[in-house]
């Protein structure tokens, strides 16, 4: 597909690389065809406020905040566990593996491939180097340390999930990449082989080996550059094999999408669902934790099956939320709906068939809330994390 070059300006030279491309040609018209595409823009099948009205100031007080910056970061080191050799290259026993690296950044070996969703390797989440959510945790793994995936899937061209150095740097895997329609303006800019992109519209799929996947809806919105909001299309992600099902929300509101989406394509083995960077300045475009956990059991036909894995938190400080919050609160809406939820540590691999014992690590290094933690029974020490972390 072709039509991926910024138009050229007096400004151009002052553009950065990272805002990406303008969807032109039949790229364009495409895009225009769609369903989600009115009145010159995408748009979701409700209306939607990005910010509610009236709170700019707000917000802005609430940033400014001392107490509540406090809060919005660790105090200590994060635990990330380095995978060994041999965990990159020995196939999972149940046929489906799933690595969080951090933020909405998710590893998924299953059925002997391997996908990539969201992958940003960045130290900030910007179109600059110098500006910017910073990391607040290394990667897991470099990026030419990753054994090699055979996709790459990206929910939207926010800068927390669509990364031109990371793009870049998957470029030469020989990876296929599959996106929103009109995202692939931006990967041909950057070097990838408009043959290797496949970009689809809510409902539409590709296979790549023996994998299905399929563009489901998510209620968001893009932005990127100095382009208009709506220029191309957000999703979220099914992916199933001819043993597993998995789920990727990239981000989005809550809305009566995920039981239709769970209707059509589940149950699922696993979903990876968007539970930080909520506020209430914005209900709309994010859920929250308990939003989460009702979302994956919407998905599962309302039945608490399969395995919960928060994802959006912890990597890059985007809301006024504390730090800890969007782990602790998903905890306990997950046990109150019976729900099996996983928290892995930044690059901590585990089998949803064997979910892992939860342990709450990030209690050890964020500020206590005002009554403090509630009580629970450690599965291991403190002392077992901090053996198998950084390692």
């Amino acid at each position: 597909m072709t039509g991926s070059r910024p138009r050229r300006t007096r400004l151009s030279a002052l553009r950065p690389a990272a805002f990406g491309a303008e969807p032109t040609g039949e790229r364009l018209a495409r895009m225009r065809r769609s369903p989600q595409f009115v009145d010159g823009q995408f748009r979701n099948p409700v209306e939607t406020r990005q910010l509610l009205h009236g709170s700019t100031l707000p917000m802005v007080r609430t940033q400014l905040s001392r107490e509540g910056r406090l809060r919005r970061a660790p105090v200590g080191r994060i635990p990330v566990y380095r995978p060994t050799a041999a965990e990159g290259t020995e196939p999972p026993a149940s046929g489906l593996r799933l690595t969080w690296m951090g933020h909405s950044s998710v590893l998924a070996e299953m059925d002997g491939q391997r996908v990539l969703f969201d992958p940003v390797w960045g130290e900030r989440c910007s179109p600059f180097a110098w500006a910017g959510p910073k990391r607040m945790h290394p990667v897991p793994i470099a990026l030419d340390e990753l054994e090699p995936v055979d996709v790459v899937v990206i929910s939207h061209d926010h800068y927390d999930h669509l990364d031109m150095p990371t793009i870049q740097g998957l470029t030469g895997t020989g990876a296929a990449f599959v996106v929103p329609l009109g995202v692939g303006a931006n990967l041909e800019f950057w070097g990838v082989p408009a043959e290797r992109i496949t970009e689809l519209d809510w409902h539409e799929s590709t296979r790549v080996g023996g994998l299905t996947l399929t563009a489901t809806p998510a209620q968001h919105f893009c932005g990127r550059g100095l382009r208009g909001p709506q220029h191309t299309l957000w999703a979220s992600w099914v992916v199933a094999g001819p043993e597993h099902r998995i789920f990727h929300s990239g981000d989005t509101g809550y809305f009566s999408g995920f039981a239709e989406i769970g209707a059509a394509h589940g149950p699922f083995d696993a979903t990876m669902i968007q539970i930080g960077a909520y506020s209430d300045f914005w209900p709309d475009i994010h859920m929250d934790p308990e939003q989460g956990v009702q979302s994956h059991l919407d998905l599962q036909g309302r039945e608490p099956g399969g395995v919960m894995i928060p994802i959006h938190w912890g990597t890059f400080n985007l809301a006024p939320h504390p730090w800890a919050e969007p782990a602790e609160w998903t905890l306990t809406a997950a046990q109150k709906a019976g729900v099996t939820s996983a928290h892995p540590r930044p690059g901590e691999p585990f089998e949803p068939a064997d979910p892992p014992a939860v342990y709450p690590w990030w209690r050890a290094i964020a500020v206590p809330p005002v009554h403090g933690w509630p009580a629970w029974p450690p599965a291991v020490s403190p002392t077992d994390v901090d053996l198998v972390a950084d390692r």
